[in-house]
């Protein structure tokens, strides 16, 4: 598991920590004992119960037996796969193609109601366009050499903005002017694209936010990020995605969010940022 600077991620990890060191207490044994019937080098207990290396799922069955709590194993492999899903490399997410990762994103799309998007790099996949999602995905797929099923994955993500027109859901998207000024795919896209902002912008459900380029911010562009109604943050960063889910980091980003959106110009002032970019490609 890699370990990320998320308290989330540390958390989660400790938590699984603590239980095993509880089951080895309530045996009545200590970190030698489990390593003597592990037949592991004690510095390796030591390491598992103190938090600092991240057990397998072999090693936590391991330690369940030399405790005789086999029944805690099934539980305890469960906490070790939500601390490990709260980090996973883009290599991990990504090993069988973009189409699977596009996928298993899905259910947490259809159980949200409320969602909110910032970003500072590209236009957010909800609300990119065929021919902006292809460009994103083939120059990643190219970057990370991938297996090809960009066209696949492509139509799973055009299929997952049935959400922005279903139900009762709500969606705020902020993004940096730099994302309309700066794109992908060359003029023709980008220009579709930033038609197509200004029509989802239109939808009654929809909030559309860009905050302005200026000299003089106080608060500084960020790394872009979803939050899932109160429950949860995902952050795409350069090295992999982080879901976070602690009630006190869900609300920091939701205050950053909410002062991105203070800096942010919408309605007819977003327009005419859209449409000076649009301008701008001749």
């Amino acid at each position: 598991m890699t370990v990320s600077a998320s308290s989330s991620a540390q958390q989660a990890r400790q938590a699984l920590a603590d239980r095993l060191g509880e089951l080895c207490r309530d045996a009545g044994l200590t970190g030698r004992d489990i390593a003597a019937r592990c037949e592991w080098s004690p510095s390796k207990s030591s390491r598992i119960m103190n938090g600092r290396t991240p057990p397998s799922t072999d090693d936590i069955r391991a330690w369940c037996r030399a405790c005789e709590a086999d029944g805690q194993a099934e539980d305890l492999v469960a906490m070790l796969r939500t601390a490990e899903g709260m980090w996973v490399g883009w290599r991990r997410m990504e090993r069988t193609g973009l189409k699977q990762a596009q996928e298993a994103r899905l259910p947490l799309y259809q159980r949200t109601r409320r969602f909110r998007s910032y970003s500072s790099w590209l236009v957010p996949g909800m609300i990119q366009t065929q021919p902006y999602t292809t460009a994103a995905l083939q120059a990643v797929q190219r970057r990370r050499g991938l297996v090809d099923d960009v066209a696949e994955a492509v139509a799973v993500r055009m299929e997952r903005q049935r959400v922005l027109y279903e139900g009762d859901r709500r969606f705020a998207f902020l993004v940096e002017e730099s994302v309309i000024r700066s794109g992908i795919g060359g003029a023709e896209v980008m220009s579709g694209q930033l038609g197509h902002l200004i029509s989802i912008a239109s939808l009654p459900n929809v909030s559309l936010g860009v905050v302005p380029m200026r000299p003089d911010r106080e608060r500084w562009p960020v790394e872009g990020f979803w939050i899932y109604d109160t429950a949860q943050v995902n952050v795409e960063l350069v090295s992999g995605y982080l879901t976070i889910s602690q009630p006190s980091e869900v609300s920091m980003y939701a205050d950053t969010f909410a002062e991105l959106a203070g800096l942010a110009v919408y309605g007819a002032s977003a327009r005419a940022l859209i449409l000076a970019a649009m301008h701008s490609l001749g």
